[in-house]
């Protein structure tokens, strides 16, 4: 899960669920990146809210300006992780 706030301006976000989304390259552990290709739903988000995405959702920042935001990612650890 990820928690996304803007401290300074506002800015677009795009999101959709990833299964309706095309992979351009895979989940990578080493990057914790996945690339993926489509269109989904925009919505504004203003100075002082904040957004959450499953992990299950894939979302852009969409802004021709610079915004200050914070992005926060939350895990839940079960056991270990081969590349830590």
């Amino acid at each position: 899960m990820k928690c996304i706030t803007t401290c300074k301006g506002s800015k677009k976000i795009e999101y959709a669920p990833k299964e309706t989304l095309q992979v351009v390259e895979y989940y990578r552990d080493e990057t914790d990146r996945e690339y993926l290709k489509g269109c989904g739903e925009t919505v504004e988000v203003h100075e002082g809210q904040i957004v959450i995405c499953d992990i299950h959702e894939a979302y852009r920042f969409i802004c021709n300006n610079a915004v200050k935001k914070v992005v926060l990612k939350v895990t839940i650890e079960d056991g270990y992780f081969h590349n830590k």
